[in-house]
Parts: C-alpha cells; sequence; structure tokens
C-alpha cells in the first residue's frame, strides 16, 4: 500500500519514511481513486446441500420456535412436582422437629437452659 510522507513528502510502502525515518504518514488511497473493476458475471453456484446448524443459525435469526419434541410437558410436570415435593419436606420437616421439641417442654423456660 502506498503512503505518502507528511513530513518530506515522499512516496513510499514501508511504515517509516526511507528519507526522513519519520512515521507521519497518509495513505494515497485517501486522495487518489482507484478505477473501477469492470464488472464480470458471475457464474451461479450450485445449491448447497443443508446443514443443521445453518437451520439453528436461521431459527434464531428470525425468532422461530424450536422443533417440539415430545414429553417436555411430562418432564417439566415431573420436575415441578418433585421440586413441591423438595419444598414442602424442608418447611413441615422444619415445623415436625419444632413440634417435638415443644411437646418435650414442662413449660419451665428455655428448654436449652440447664435447670438450677
Amino acid at each position: 500500500m502506498a503512503r505518502l510522507c507528511l513530513d518530506c513528502e515522499e512516496v513510499h510502502d514501508e511504515y517509516r519514511c526511507p528519507a526522513c525515518a519519520s512515521d507521519h504518514f497518509s495513505y494515497l488511497t485517501r486522495w487518489v481513486s482507484v478505477p473501477e473493476r469492470p464488472e464480470r458475471p458471475r457464474r451461479p453456484r450450485p445449491p448447497a446441500e443443508p446443514r443443521p446448524e445453518v437451520d439453528v443459525y436461521r431459527r434464531l435469526i428470525h425468532g422461530e420456535p424450536p422443533p417440539r419434541k415430545g414429553g417436555r410437558l411430562v418432564t417439566r410436570a415431573l420436575m415441578g412436582l418433585g421440586a413441591a415435593a423438595g419444598l414442602a419436606g424442608l418447611f413441615l420437616g422444619a415445623r415436625g422437629a419444632r413440634a417435638q421439641r415443644g411437646s418435650d417442654d414442662d413449660g419451665a423456660g428455655d428448654p436449652r437452659e440447664p435447670d438450677r
């Protein structure tokens, strides 16, 4: 790529000007227009074979939903039931432990304090 040195106005193609060793330059293509290339007709390309990656990108760009897979509703329902059972076990287990501690207490105060 041709460059014009801004210090000595030398035309060169190196990073530093060979005449004055300056690194201040501007590309010549900024002022010199390049003649346009003649248009050649392009040969049509044969259609490419479909790839699954292209379909994924196309769905992402156009916002199309992914293809439906059977059993998704059943899977989500089972996961929801499992989460609900786990939470219920946590809450009911803590409540049951509190109730059991309360039944051992004779009403004399905090069960953690030793009797005097």
